[in-house]
This record gives structure tokens, C-alpha cells and sequence, in this order.
């Protein structure tokens, strides 16, 4: 199957002449020159913009790369306006299925039919993304609710892409500096994410915390999950109204301040990641509103929480660390950290690494702070991984490709944003919390309880732990007595041995000596003294 599946890409790719994405870019002249040699190059024309035939590749493809086309339709930065522009439609637009069919496997799922479960159910679909499509509805008790649906058979798809995508990894492992990429484990990860999108009571648990960690809060607002309408393939929550985070003349009109729109969105990252360490890492505008109640206080509406990132705290003190040393350009202590952190091997002389990213950052930081480009600065220290070894951190990547996200989406709501000045306050107040008094108090509160239960059984553990070191200590006793022993038994074997072959000589000695056809006869003293030694020499114990 995945041979048939390498084929379709491949006539997908060419029934939409992506070949002609290369006539732009710098790539050997070989495969310029092979271009055209092209057959389908003279059968199929390129007809449309390029962008359009990307995005109806990528729809062609399959969830899995309309996922990355939602990925690079947030980076206007690094592409073309139009391409940006098409590759937008994949984030809520993807083509619908029959809404008779969303309404036979919402039955299936809640065993009962709409007409019993909801007030009104709506068959046309609100939105169609490349996992699910969602329906209008409302309860009999007169809420408005939104029921996201499975698409029908789209894990087969799906795992079909996924073995494509890991005989691609497998390649690149082959590869002398593929492994650096470490392109099994990414892939593998994704495929964790991915197939836990699909099981929307996760998606619904994940809605819940998000709610509960900004409950009350002006920044970010998460709707509610009716939880007795939801399974595994359908999700039944609150319906929102709000402004696409997208439609940014509609923002404006409603005169909301996109400046805080902007920087609240940044805020709202940071509180996820080092706050709560659980954070939307699927923030494309098609999953972001923003409510009309407060234009001069925005507050975003999240939706679409199937995939979320977390990180440990070990991972969120390094990465707080290596932020703050890139903002005050301490380009040392990232390089120590990264060495630290197993980021890159422990051998890696820090001078010489701290010397390869000052050319990678010096040159970014001259611009106003306004003007650089996270993303940017990401990929110019990629670029100096293989000359370190640098591997690729799985635990990262859905953090790196959120906060990819978050600064495009940033930028295109707010064009001078400054990220790094938005940024800086939070993680140097999150660092000052990590360490001193404030974090020994709050250890205290967290844990204090505990540790008082545990109080009446230290005396017994202290007790219990000096018997077992005294054991310890009379076994390492006998462990040394019997060391001795042995020391001594192995220096008598030595001297045994040592005289059993100078017996061995004598007795060689003294045939060698003889004639040896009747030696025995005519034995010397001196032959009959060498014998009596040599077996003196042998018996001796």
C-alpha cells in the first residue's frame, strides 16, 4: 500500500506541476537542466497560480499535509502573499462532506437519532478542517451548540501517510548527517499527535483544562464541552461568537486594539508554556476568534484544542534561560546551556560554539527589535548544527512550530510587533520565581501538607535506615575479610605454581644431563640430589 500511496503522491504532484516551484529556487543545475526533460512538463500545463495548485495538492494529499500547508500559511514572512493567501483556505476550509452522512455517524456514535438529541441540527457544515467538520445545532433546552464530527475513514488515510512519512524518516537515517536530525523519533512523535486528534474525548479533557487554567481570565476564554453528547468521533461544546483572528479589516472595524491584540497573544503563549506547561500547540487563525465584548481589552476565543504540548520543568528552566541569554545577547551562556542540556554533545567546546552563534545572531540583532524575525533566527541556528552535531529535541517541536505560529499570527495582526520586549518582562519574571524565597514558599505550600503527614514516620525511617547501613557495613566488613582470604590463597597457588615449574626444569635438567637409554642405571649423585629436590619441589604443599 504505501508503494501505491508513493505513486498517487506522485502523480499528484505532477498532475499540479509543482516541479515548477524549482524554476525559483537555487538548486543544482543538473536537476534544472533535467527539468526539461520533463515529460509531463510538454503534456500537462500549469494552469492557475501557484499557490492554488499547492493548496489543492496539498487538500489532494490528505490531512496530514493539509496540516503542514496550515503550518506555512502562518509564515507570510517567509512566503509570497498569494501562496500565503491560498494556503490560508486550508486552516477551516477544506472541502465539506455530505452533511447526511455527519448526521448517520453522529447517530452512530450517540445511538440515538438528531431529531432526539438536539432541538435543530444544521447539515451544512459551519467549517470543514482536514480531521473533522463541524454542524450548527441546538439542544432542546434552547443553547446553541457546535458538534464536531470525524471525518468518515480518515484514520486508514492517515496511517497510510504516517508509514509513507516513516519510510521517508528511514531514508533520511541512511543518510551521514541524518541521523543528527534524529527524523524516527519526530515522526514518530507526530504520529502521537495526529492520532490523538482523532479521539475527540481527549480533545474534549484537553478544552477543560485550558478552561480551568484561564478561568476568569480578560486574555483567552475556551468554550464549554457538553460532555453527556461526546465520544471518541464527536464533540459537543458551546457555541462561540466572535471575529476570525484572520479577518483583520473586520477587527478594525469593530475597533479593537490590535496592538494588545498582538502582544496578548504572545502573553497568552508564554502563560501556557511556563505558567501551566500545557499549551494549544495548534494556533493557526482557523482555530482563533476574538470576542466584540471589549475592543480595547481583547480577549481571544480558542477552539480546536486536539493538539496540546507540554513540556518538563527541566526543559521549561533551559529554554526560559536560553531566551533570556539571546536577549541580552549573552551568546556564551546559550552556548552553555546547550551543552548542558545534552542539546549538543558534552565534548563541544563552548568558546567555539559561542563563537558560531554570535555570526548567526549579530547580524539579526543590528535591525530593530521589531523587525527580527524569531522564526528567522531559528532557522540561521539550524544552520549551524552540523557543524556541531546539534540534534533535533522532539519534545520541542510542537513548542517550536506554536511559537512559529504565534509570531506570524502576530505579525500579520500587528506589523511591529516586538516580540522579544513582549517576551523579555515575562521570562525574567518566571526565572526570579523559579529560584529564592518565592520558590521555597510556594514548594512549602504545595508540598507542606505532605510532608507534615509524613512527619510521625521519619523517626522509624531513620531508624530503619541505620540498620540497614550497620548490615551494610558488617557485609562490606566480611566482603574485605573475604578479600583477604582470598589474596592469600591466590599468593600459596602462585608459589606452588612457581615451584612446580622449577621442578619441572630440575627433573628436565637432569634427563638432559643423562644418556638417555639407561640414565636410570647410571645415575650421578648429583642426578639422584636434582631428583630428590625436584620431587621434594613437587609434593611440597
Amino acid at each position: 500500500m504505501t508503494l501505491l500511496r508513493m505513486i498517487l503522491i506522485g502523480w499528484i504532484l505532477t498532475r499540479y506541476r509543482l516541479d515548477t516551484l524549482l524554476l525559483h529556487q537555487q538548486v543544482p543545475w543538473p536537476i534544472r537542466f533535467a527539468q526539461w526533460f520533463f515529460p509531463f512538463r510538454w503534456i500537462i500545463p500549469a494552469t492557475g497560480s501557484e499557490g492554488r495548485r499547492v493548496r489543492l495538492a496539498l487538500e489532494r494529499l490528505g490531512p496530514v499535509f493539509v496540516k503542514f500547508g496550515q503550518i506555512l500559511s502562518t509564515r507570510r514572512d517567509l512566503l509570497p502573499a498569494e501562496m500565503a493567501e491560498e494556503l490560508a483556505y486550508l486552516q477551516d476550509r477544506v472541502p465539506a462532506f455530505p452533511g447526511q452522512q455527519a448526521r448517520k455517524l453522529i447517530e452512530g456514535a450517540l445511538g440515538a437519532p438528531t431529531t432526539e438529541l438536539f432541538q435543530h441540527f444544521d447539515e451544512t457544515p459551519m467549517a470543514s478542517a482536514s480531521i473533522a467538520q463541524v454542524h450548527a445545532a441546538v439542544l432542546h433546552d434552547g443553547r446553541a451548540v457546535v458538534v464536531k464530527v470525524i471525518r468518515p475513514n480518515i484514520r486508514k488515510v492517515i496511517v497510510k501517510d504516517l508509514r509513507l512519512m516513516e519510510l521517508m524518516a528511514r531514508l533520511v537515517n541512511m543518510i551521514p548527517d541524518g541521523k543528527r536530525l534524529r527524523p524516527l523519533e519526530v515522526v514518530d512523535d507526530f504520529r502521537k499527535t495526529i492520532l490523538d486528534e482523532l479521539d475527540l474525548l481527549r480533545e474534549g479533557a484537553n478544552m477543560a483544562t485550558l478552561r480551568r487554567n484561564f478561568e476568569d481570565s480578560e486574555l483567552l476564554y475556551i468554550p464549554w464541552v457538553h460532555w453527556e453528547y461526546t465520544r471518541r468521533s464527536v464533540l459537543v461544546m458551546e457555541r462561540i461568537t466572535g471575529m476570525p483572528v484572520s479577518d483583520v479589516d473586520a477587527l478594525k472595524a469593530a475597533g479593537i486594539d490590535m496592538k494588545a491584540l498582538a502582544e496578548r497573544g504572545v502573553e497568552i503563549f508564554f502563560t501556557q508554556v511556563f505558567r501551566d506547561s500545557f499549551f494549544h500547540a495548534d494556533m493557526h487563525p482557523g482555530n482563533i476568534f476574538v470576542s466584540r465584548a471589549h475592543p480595547e481589552s481583547p480577549q481571544y476565543i480558542g477552539i480546536d484544542c486536539g493538539i496540546v504540548g507540554s513540556l518538563s520543568r527541566e526543559d521549561q528552566s533551559y529554554l526560559a534561560q536560553n531566551l533570556l541569554a539571546f536577549f541580552n545577547r549573552d551568546y556564551y551562556r546559550v552556548a552553555e546551556l546547550h551543552v548542558e542540556s545534552g542539546w549538543v554533545p558534552a565534548g563541544t567546546r563552548v568558546n567555539e560554539f559561542e563563537a558560531a552563534i554570535r555570526s548567526v545572531c549579530e547580524p539579526i540583532f543590528e535591525k530593530p527589535l521589531a523587525e527580527i524575525s524569531f522564526g528567522l533566527l531559528l532557522v540561521r541556528l539550524f544552520q549551524t548544527a552540523r557543524r556541531f552535531d546539534m540534534t533535533v529535541q522532539p519534545q520541542l517541536v510542537l513548542l517550536q512550530k506554536t511559537l512559529l505560529n504565534i509570531e506570524g499570527l502576530g505579525r500579520q495582526l500587528y506589523p511591529q510587533l516586538d516580540l522579544w520586549k513582549t517576551a523579555k518582562p515575562f521570562l525574567e519574571h518566571w526565572v526570579r520565581e523559579q529560584v529564592g524565597p518565592r520558590r521555597f514558599i510556594k514548594a512549602v505550600q504545595q508540598h507542606g501538607p505532605g510532608w507534615l503527614a509524613k512527619a510521625p514516620q521519619i523517626p522509624d525511617l531513620v531508624h530503619d535506615t541505620l540498620l540497614n547501613l550497620r548490615k551494610i557495613g558488617g557485609v562490606e566488613q566480611r566482603l574485605h575479610e573475604r578479600l583477604d582470604d582470598l589474596k592469600r590463597e591466590q599468593h600459596k597457588a602462585n608459589r606452588r605454581l612457581t615451584r612446580r615449574l622449577l621442578a619441572a626444569v630440575l627433573l628436565l635438567f637432569v634427563a638432559w644431563t643423562g644418556d638417555p637409554s639407561a640414565w636410570l642405571q647410571s645415575l650421578s649423585w648429583q642426578q639422584w640430589a636434582g631428583l630428590g629436590l625436584g620431587g621434594l619441589l613437587l609434593l611440597w604443599p
